[in-house]
């Protein structure tokens, strides 16, 4: 019997399982935020409590959109996308486990906001920022449309030095109408 081989990037999606993000994942969802790669990587505090995290949750993305990513029923990663008053406008943000990185965790994350975005929501634009040498996460953005805009110096702490950030965006066209 002749199998077909799957690419290594396709193999690693299949085993990775998206989400919407509950209430009953803060204790996963702290614990990736307080890692050290997650912490160092990512432009939000640290050490927070599952409470903490579940109460800025509720008040910060509620209207937006929150998944996670769950490998063999461990939630490894989490996205969120804030929409923004405007509603064609939305804000990303995206974490994953350290012991996860380079699995396509973030890939599948993106993938689902992403589609949400376009197909559901309508969204034409979505921004984020990343530290300027961060460049995975970079490579992944821009794997997604997310093109720089520019670069903000000394714009966060990050042990205990002002780090640069680049702020970057992904822009869609508006549908065109159909007619039947």
């Amino acid at each position: 019997m002749n199998e077909e081989r799957l690419p290594d990037d396709v193999a690693r999606a299949k085993c990775i399982m998206v989400r919407a993000l509950e209430s009953s994942d803060m204790d996963a969802f702290a614990e990736i935020m307080s890692l050290p790669g997650v912490r160092r990587g990512t432009l939000s505090v640290g050490y927070r409590s599952p409470e903490q995290l579940a109460a800025w949750y509720e008040r910060r993305l509620k209207g937006g959109v929150n998944v996670c990513a769950i490998i063999d029923g461990r939630v490894v990663g989490h996205a969120g996308l804030e929409v923004r008053r405007s509603s064609c406008c939305g804000h990303l943000g995206l974490s994953v486990h350290d012991a996860y990185r380079g699995r396509g965790v973030g890939s599948a994350l993106l993938q689902a906001l992403t589609d949400c975005a376009d197909a559901s929501l309508g969204l034409r634009r979505i921004d984020l920022t990343v530290f300027s040498d961060n460049a995975p996460a970079i490579a992944l953005y821009r794997k997604f449309g997310f093109v720089e805009e520019g670069r903000s110096r000394g714009y966060a702490m990050r042990d205990g030095i002002l780090a640069d950030v680049l702020h970057m965006a992904r822009l869609v066209e508006a549908p065109r109408l159909q007619t039947i």
